[in-house]
């Protein structure tokens, strides 16, 4: 089974940026698109970006032009580039399969945008 570990979140201000990275124990995470999603207390984990083997991206409109995902199948690891951070992007954020959650959940990784 896969093993997804999420790092890089922190406090930062609106219009600052962070980087996340999603790391993943054995390859066979390298044959699936993966995604990036978030859940904030009371609603429903969304997914925000996801990426295919041939690196076709998508990313939901909230984020889109702010956030870019990428992959690195060599180190079997996921990031997510976040720029203009916005108060409304304060989540914990998880990666998974995309668009069907394959794998079991990391602890995710808490974002906060405020001043």
């Amino acid at each position: 089974q896969v093993r997804l570990v999420e790092s890089g979140g922190g406090l930062v201000q609106p219009g600052g940026s962070l980087r996340l990275s999603c790391a993943a124990s054995g390859s066979i995470f390298r044959i699936y698109d993966m995604g990036w999603y978030r859940q904030v207390p009371g609603k429903q984990r969304e997914l925000v970006a996801s990426i295919d083997n041939t690196e076709n991206t998508m990313y939901a409109d909230s984020v889109k032009g702010r956030f870019t995902i990428s992959r690195d199948n060599a180190k079997n690891t996921v990031y997510l580039q976040m720029n203009s951070l916005k108060p409304e992007d304060t989540a914990v954020y998880y990666c998974n399969a995309s668009p069907f959650v394959r794998f079991n959940w990391g602890q995710g990784t808490q974002v906060t945008v405020s001043s």
